[in-house]
C-alpha cells in the first residue's frame, strides 16, 4: 500500500475511515481513480451486514482491517468495502463512487457505455468498471494488485444519510467529495459540508 500525505488509518472507526478515503486514489490492477463517495457501516449499526454477527457471507468483515469485503447486491451487482477497526469488530466502508482516472477505455468496455460520469457512479458500477467480483473477497489492500494513495491536501466533504437502507436512516454516514460530478446521486439539500484535516 502506498502512502503519502494524510494516512488512512484502517484501525479507526468506519465513520472516520469513510471520511479519510474521500479524495484518496484507489486502483485495482491499474484501473480506478479518485474515491468521491463512501458509506460507513459498523456491527452496532442495524443497517450493517455484520449486525447479527459473523456468517459465511460477512466473515471478512470480522477479519483484520485493510482487506476487501465483497458482497452481491440484489443478486445482481458486486459491491466492495474496505474492512476497518480491529479484528472481530465487523466494520467496513462501502466504496460508492470513484472519479475515473486510469484505465478509462477498459472501464467503458466493461460497462458498455461512454459517459465518463456514469462509469463508476454507484457501488455496483464501481465494481464492474474495476473488475472486482467475489473472487476479490478477502483480498489484502497491500497486495500487488491494489494501489491506495491517501489524499495529499484537504478536501471539502459533504455528509448525508446512506442510500438503499430501511434501518438507521437517521445516521448520516454517507460521505462525498463536495461538488463532484461523479457521485452516485446528489446529497439532500442543505447537507452539511466540512473541510478534512
Amino acid at each position: 500500500m502506498n502512502h503519502s500525505g494524510n494516512e488512512i488509518d484502517f484501525s479507526s472507526t468506519s465513520e472516520i475511515v469513510a471520511q479519510q478515503l474521500i479524495g484518496s486514489s484507489f486502483l485495482y490492477r491499474g484501473i480506478g481513480g479518485i474515491i468521491v463517495e463512501t458509506e460507513a457501516y459498523d456491527q452496532a449499526d442495524p443497517a450493517s451486514h455484520s449486525f447479527c454477527g459473523p456468517t459465511d457471507r460477512n466473515a471478512v468483515m470480522f477479519g483484520p482491517p485493510g482487506f476487501i469485503y465483497v458482497y452481491r447486491s440484489y443478486g445482481i451487482h458486486w459491491c466492495f468495502n474496505f474492512v476497518c477497526r480491529e479484528e472481530n469488530h465487523g466494520s467496513a466502508v462501502l466504496i460508492r463512487a470513484i472519479e475515473p482516472v486510469e484505465g478509462i477505455d477498459i472501464m467503458r468496455e466493461r460497462r458498455r457505455l461512454s459517459d465518463i460520469r456514469l462509469l463508476c457512479s454507484g457501488p455496483g458500477r464501481v465494481s464492474q468498471a474495476l473488475g472486482i467480483t467475489r473472487e476479490e473477497n478477502g483480498l489484502s489492500l497491500q497486495s500487488e494488485s491494489c494501489f491506495l494513495k491517501p489524499r495529499t491536501k484537504p478536501v471539502d466533504i459533504i455528509a448525508g444519510p446512506r442510500i438503499g437502507i430501511t434501518k438507521a436512516t437517521e445516521t448520516h454516514w454517507r460521505f462525498g467529495l463536495a461538488g463532484s460530478p461523479y457521485l452516485s446521486r446528489p446529497f439532500p439539500k442543505f447537507s452539511p459540508v466540512f473541510t478534512s484535516d
